[in-house]
């Protein structure tokens, strides 16, 4: 398409209308797809056309889809996954092999924690962290096996921002695979190819589906890359389904204007619980008083739609204000319509110990807020009556 407005690719780039002249590209759900005769088959194999094989590999629906985040993270090809953790596991499992290192953000999903600790090592692939804060040491821990450099931006469930910059120059300097988990912004917000990454995870089931309804992820980036992704996956069947695909490319025609709102809310929820004096702290990322604010303004265009913040007391006033919510959902997801707050502690970063945890500012008062799309001032007197508590 020539346009280069995001809210445009979106909704229009579509898959091909077929005969029957549809309006809404329709759901392919099917397992295969025929040939014409033998010397089409063998050439489809052979791949000396491009063309629908099996679903696994692709599908109209998962081209469409994927070919949509392409384009909204300026990107050259990409593969869509059952989960998000699915396309984390599967690009880097790709792209890894015996004896290769990563050098990681500390703070980063509980599940890519346990993947990094507990399986990969399995596989003589070993990770090196940094802080957050601290990116200048991580020349430092760059060794001769070291293949992958990965972060997320914002962090879950922190919300610490990391130079995206830096990282691409660190990258660019050692040969390294710059690897970014952009969910927390989504495209809309942030893309980190601009900034030198090389590959772009997102897990579609949360801002990109924004509605609590299927799962999904998806892995963007350099060509060459993706096809080895792309190989990997094919071989090992991590696929999308097409259902989760077509609901998921309708999502995205939507995700400007929910993610306008979302942030929106978000900075006026960060804003109130900043003056609380049942608060210690809150992070957002486009709050002035963010430790990373001058960062998040140069890579990013709005703030997001997560909010964390620690409540006074530790972990019994945690619990207690969890359990004063009436409004907003209790639920380890984000970026649903609906407001959700999260105990990481005793939630998704469970699995790690207390001394890890809190390496990564996850302290026993810590309470994420993924900021929906409800009236403002509704999420605001739910949170207020419960910090009453």
């Amino acid at each position: 398409m020539s346009t280069k407005h995001f809210e445009t690719q979106a909704i229009r780039n579509q898959t091909e209308r077929s005969q029957f002249s549809e309006h809404s590209t329709p759901l392919f759900l099917t397992s295969s797809f025929v040939f014409d005769d033998a010397e089409d088959m063998r050439a489809s194999f052979a791949e000396e056309k491009e063309r629908n094989l099996y679903s696994r590999f692709s599908n109209p629906n998962t081209t469409e889809f994927v070919n949509k985040i392409v384009a909204m993270e300026g990107a050259e090809s990409g593969y869509a996954f059952a989960t998000g953790m699915a396309a984390v596991f599967s690009s880097l499992a790709a792209l890894l092999n015996s004896g290769d290192h990563i050098v990681s953000a500390q703070s980063v999903f509980g599940s890519t924690h346990t993947l990094f600790t507990k399986f990969f090592p399995k596989w003589n692939i070993t990770t090196s962290y940094f802080k957050v804060d601290e990116v200048d040491t991580i020349e430092s821990l760059i060794t001769p096996n070291t293949k992958i450099l990965y972060a997320e931006s914002p962090t879950n469930p922190a919300v610490d921002i990391i130079d995206l910059e830096v990282l691409g120059n660190i990258a660019k300097k050692h040969n390294l695979i710059l690897v970014i988990d952009n969910c927390f912004a989504t495209p809309y917000l942030q893309q980190p190819i601009k900034f030198g990454a090389d590959l772009v995870i997102h897990s579609a089931t949360k801002l990109i589906d924004g509605q609590g309804r299927v799962l999904g992820g998806v892995t963007v980036g350099k060509a060459d890359l993706v096809r080895e992704i792309y190989l990997f996956s094919r071989n090992t069947g991590p696929a999308m389904s097409p259902f989760n695909a077509w609901v998921l490319s309708k999502s995205l025609e939507t995700l400007a204007v929910r993610v306008d709102r979302h942030c929106e809310n978000a900075l006026k929820v960060a804003e109130f619980l900043e003056d609380h004096v049942k608060v210690n702290w809150v992070k957002y990322p486009f709050l002035k008083s963010h430790p990373q604010y001058e960062v998040a303004k140069k890579q990013m265009s709005q703030g997001g739609s997560i909010v964390a913040f620690e409540v006074k007391g530790g972990v019994e006033a945690g619990r207690k204000f969890l359990d004063a919510i009436k409004l907003c959902s209790l639920s380890a997801n984000l970026g649903d319509t609906r407001s959700i707050v999260t105990h990481p502690a005793s939630t998704t970063h469970s699995k790690l110990s207390e001394a890890d945890r809190l390496e990564v500012s996850i302290t026993d008062g810590l309470v994420r807020i993924s900021v929906g799309l409800e009236n403002v001032n509704d999420i605001i007197n739910d949170l207020n009556q419960a910090l009453k508590c």
